[in-house]
C-alpha cells in the first residue's frame, strides 16, 4: 500500500501530461519551452539544493556506489559484448544501452522521499550526483561509431551538460562550508519545487504509445532487461555487498526506475534508432507502474 501511496501522484501527473498534450490543452510550444526550462534551470537548481544542504559522507554510502558501479559496468559490458557477437550498428546500440543503465531522475527523486524518508533522499542525492554523470558518458560512448569526428564535441557536451554542472557546483558549494542568505535559499526551494512537477507532467506529454507497434520484440527484452533483469541483480550484488536495508531498497529502486526521457533527444542527436527510443521510454515507463510494486512486494 505504501509503494502504490507513493506511484499514485506520479502516475496522474504522467497521465495528466499525456491527455494534455494529446488534447492540445496548451499548443505544442509550451511542452518544448517547459522541458527547456525544466532542463537548463530549474532541475539543476533542484540538484544543486538536494546536494548544497547534504551530510555528504562518501563513506556512509561506499557500498552503495560500489553496488552502483558493480551493476551498471556489468550490464554495460554485457551489452557490449553482445553488440560485438551479433555486430549491433551503433544507432540501435545506444538505445539498447540507454535503456539499462539511464534512469528517470523525475520519477527517483519523486519517490524517495515518500518511500524512505528524509535519510533516504540524502544518499539518493548523493547517489544520484555520481549516477548522472557515469551514465551520460556512457551513453555517448555507445553511440561513438555513429557520426566519427566528434570526439571534442562529445566531450563538451557532457562538460555542458545541466545537470551534470548542477551536481557538480552543488558538491562544490557544499564542501566550501559557504552558506546562502535566506532570501536566495527561500527562491531556490521555489524553483526547485517547480521542477518534478512538471517533470512529471513532461514525461507523460513526451510518451509516443503508437510507436510501441514499430517492433514489439526488441521494446519487450529491453523492457524486460531494465525494469526486471537490472533490479533483481542489484539485488543479488547488494545482498553480495551486505548492504544495510535502506541501502539494498534504494539501489533497487534506482535500477526499477524506467529509463530518462532525455535518452530520445540524446538518440536523435547521434543519428540513432529515436523511433525505437520513443517506444521504450514509453512502455518502460507504463509497466514501470505495475513492475516496481511487485518488485517491491516480492524482494522485501
Amino acid at each position: 500500500m505504501t509503494v502504490f501511496m507513493a506511484l499514485f501522484p506520479l502516475m496522474i501527473l504522467i497521465a495528466m501530461g499525456y491527455v494534455l498534450k494529446r488534447k492540445q490543452f496548451v499548443q505544442n510550444e509550451f511542452w518544448v519551452n517547459s522541458e527547456k526550462l525544466n532542463y537548463y534551470i530549474l532541475f539543476p537548481v533542484l540538484l544543486f539544493t538536494n546536494l548544497a544542504d547534504v551530510q555528504l559522507d562518501l563513506q556512509k554510502i561506499i557500498q552503495l556506489l560500489l553496488a552502483f558501479f558493480i551493476t551498471v559496468l556489468f550490464a554495460s559490458a554485457i551489452l557490449w559484448l553482445l553488440k560485438r557477437i551479433y555486430r549491433i550498428p551503433p544507432a540501435r546500440f545506444g538505445v539498447y544501452l540507454q535503456s539499462h543503465v539511464r534512469f528517470n531522475t523525475y520519477i527517483g527523486l519523486a519517490l524517495m522521499g515518500t518511500l524512505y524518508g528524509p535519510a533516504g533522499m540524502q544518499q539518493f542525492a548523493m547517489l544520484i550526483a555520481i549516477a548522472i554523470p557515469v551514465v551520460n558518458v556512457l551513453s555517448v560512448m555507445s553511440f561513438a561509431q555513429v557520426q566519427r569526428g566528434q570526439g571534442l564535441n562529445t566531450v563538451q557536451s557532457i562538460l555542458k551538460n545541466p545537470l551534470i554542472l548542477g551536481c557538480v557546483v552543488g558538491v562544490l558549494f557544499n564542501l566550501s562550508g559557504l552558506s546562502l542568505f535566506s532570501g536566495m535559499q527561500s527562491l531556490l526551494k521555489i524553483l526547485a519545487a517547480m521542477s518534478l512537477p512538471l517533470g512529471l507532467l513532461s514525461v507523460g506529454a513526451a510518451l509516443q504509445f503508437g510507436q510501441l507497434r514499430y517492433d514489439l520484440a526488441r521494446l519487450s527484452w529491453n523492457t524486460a532487461g531494465r525494469l526486471l533483469l537490472m533490479p533483481c541483480f542489484a539485488f543479488a550484488v547488494s545482498a553480495l555487498l551486505s548492504l544495510d536495508p535502506l541501502q539494498s531498497a534504494l539501489v533497487v529502486t534506482f535500477f526499477a526506475l524506467p529509463t530518462a526521457s532525455a535518452s530520445y533527444i540524446l538518440t536523435r542527436y547521434f543519428q540513432g534508432d529515436s523511433q525505437l527510443m520513443a517506444g521504450v521510454i514509453s512502455l518502460q515507463t507504463l509497466c514501470f507502474t505495475v513492475s516496481f510494486p511487485l518488485l517491491m512486494w516480492l524482494l522485501f
